[in-house]
């Protein structure tokens, strides 16, 4: 259980942080970078469910996301490190990824064929989608870089569960917009 009674500890005053298990790393740490990025896709969402209130269905399900971010969040600030832990370290599970491409498949059948690229756009639920997307987008390339690094460690699931995250917000904007009916679609070359 997460008990926060004090918010401010003065400890990151020299530009560290302790990840969960305890181990000081550098702000810029590339895990660190990792977990912010998750937070800050995690702050897009709850901004994208700001202009969903017409749309139940998919404010639960960004709401659960929300969750599993935190969930990734405390997956990545737990680095395996082949030490036993007195606890057991929160992971991302191939069912939260199951999910997500049961949700993606969901909501992807109700929408009109796509024969271009969607500008970013539309609704303003769906232009925060977007938004959210491309965070995530970050995010995922934070943490495919924390795990090509030499000696550190992330899980295939935390990556699959990133990469179908940003899959989940392209089709939830375009099915915010009438089902893809009001996608605005590149036209390429046309400004030439």
């Amino acid at each position: 259980m997460v008990k926060l009674n004090k918010i401010y500890t003065r400890t990151g005053d020299n530009g560290t942080t302790g990840l969960a298990a305890g181990p000081r790393r550098k702000k810029h740490d590339l895990r660190v970078e990792s977990y912010g990025a998750v937070d800050e896709a995690n702050s897009a969402i709850g901004i994208a469910r700001q202009h969903l209130a017409e749309h139940p269905p998919l404010d639960r399900m960004l709401m659960r996301i929300q969750n599993d971010l935190f969930d990734l969040g405390a997956d990545l600030a737990t680095p395996e490190t082949g030490k036993k832990l007195d606890y057991e370290p929160l992971r991302i599970v191939k069912a939260q990824v199951d999910r997500l491409e049961r949700e993606i498949d969901g909501l992807n059948a109700d929408l009109e064929p796509l024969r271009s690229f969607v500008l970013p756009g539309g609704t303003p639920a769906a232009a925060a989608l977007h938004v959210a997307r491309t965070v995530a987008r970050r995010a995922e390339r934070r943490i495919v870089a924390l795990q090509d690094s030499e000696g550190e460690a992330v899980s295939a699931e935390a990556v699959a569960y990133i990469n179908r995250l940003s899959d989940f917000l392209f089709v939830a904007a375009r099915w915010v917009n009438d089902h893809g009916r009001t996608d605005i679609l590149w036209v390429p070359g046309q400004n030439r």
